[in-house]
């Protein structure tokens, strides 16, 4: 008897095994629009995990990269690596896996600990591959490297190959430090100087010639031409630096520039509109958040001009940018003059449980601005036109 049960059992699995699938998938949340601040679940009900993060997009298909996080404050540190999901319509995303992988090899620069932050992916067109930067501090060195790391793939979703960290643009004069300058910051250097003022007289600076600059918040930026950027809080976070990669995107080019010495920006987000670029950052409060900057150029090498906070609402929403920081602005696709503002609200006690604000970015004449929505979809764009 028992045998028979058992034989019965045995070819009822398959039907079983389906139906259990058929209810998990019916268990899942399906999304139709965006809820800043809330959790945010993929496609198997699990909340993402892709902090610091990026959008790459590849014909009708989004990749949102970003900064796998653990429990806790260890999570600060990078125990599993680069995470990356897909999504054709920005609601529901699926996990693809780990994209960058850190190493167990002591040897290795990207060993687990270490910190692996903002990573970003651009698609080169000359070798056929995807490209990702991120900021790198070296493990049990607190933010002391403040390296920028580089891995490259020949799939959007890895696996991706490690391939260096490095300090920025050793002995190599920015387009923009005129004799001038350099003459100020050596004086500059013999003094006694209070805390950030370094980065406003180019003293930080002329310190790193030699070794190289520091890199820490930054983000990608990729030209209708081509030609592809790498923008970063420089200077002990007092600087922003502005450079142009390489044609392979695999390295810097030698041509760059200093923007707002002094001005202590970071969480640079960029994007283009008719002709124009804009950029959004953050001040300096570490974790906390803090009101956020923008700015314009006809050149993304400059000049820019400052243009304030871009955030409408109640002064605690301006003060905070909605409990948030930038991180990236990215293009939707099919509708013109569309972006979307991603920003993380970050929750340094317990990492893994950091929020993505996600808000689209509106205009008031010339200026871009950003407005709370609770709940909103992509048919927003469709009024605006």
């Amino acid at each position: 008897m028992e045998s028979i049960i058992g034989s019965k059992i045995k070819k009822m699995l398959p039907l079983l095994m389906t139906l259990l699938s058929m209810c998990l998938l019916f268990a899942q949340k399906k999304y139709s629009g965006f809820d800043p601040g809330a959790i945010w679940e993929d496609t198997e009900g699990l909340h993402i995990n892709a902090h610091g993060g990026g959008m790459t997009i590849v014909g009708d298909t989004y990749y949102w990269f970003g900064e796998h996080k653990v429990k806790g404050g260890r999570g600060n540190q990078s125990w599993v690596g680069v995470r990356v999901y897909s999504s054709k319509d920005l609601y529901n995303w699926k996990n693809e896996g780990v994209a960058l992988t850190v190493k167990k090899d002591p040897a290795s620069l990207l060993i687990e600990g270490s910190v692996i932050e903002r990573p970003k992916v651009i698609y080169n067109e000359k070798n056929k591959n995807y490209v990702m930067w991120f900021h790198h501090e070296l493990k049990g060195q607190g933010y002391d490297a403040a390296l920028v790391g580089v891995a490259v793939s020949d799939s959007v979703t890895g696996p991706y190959e490690y391939l260096k960290s490095f300090r920025m643009h050793p002995k190599v004069w920015p387009l923009n430090f005129s004799e001038e300058q350099k003459k100020h910051a050596i004086e500059k250097s013999k003094e006694k100087l209070k805390w950030g003022e370094g980065s406003v007289h180019g003293v930080y600076f002329l310190r790193d010639f030699e070794i190289g600059q520091m890199s820490r918040d930054m983000t990608l930026f990729k030209d209708d031409d081509g030609t592809a950027y790498h923008i970063t809080a420089s200077e002990e976070n007092g600087t922003l630096i502005i450079s142009k990669l390489t044609d392979d995107y695999l390295s810097l080019s030698n041509e760059y520039v200093r923007i707002f010495p002094g001005g202590n920006n970071e969480a640079p987000a960029i994007f283009k509109q008719n002709g124009k670029y804009y950029m959004i950052t953050s001040g300096l409060t570490g974790w906390k958040p803090n009101p956020a900057r923008s700015a314009v150029a006809s050149n993304m090498f400059g000049p820019w001009k400052s243009l304030g906070n871009p955030v409408r609402g109640t002064e605690e929403e301006k003060a905070t940018t909605f409990k948030s920081q930038s991180t990236y602005i990215f293009p939707v696709v099919g509708r013109k003059n569309a972006f979307v503002f991603m920003a993380d609200r970050w929750t340094p006690q317990n990492a893994i449980d950091g929020r993505y604000i996600w808000l689209p970015i509106e205009f008031e004449g010339d200026n871009p601005i950003i407005k709370w929505y609770s709940n909103w979809n992509l048919s927003f764009f469709d009024s605006k036109k």
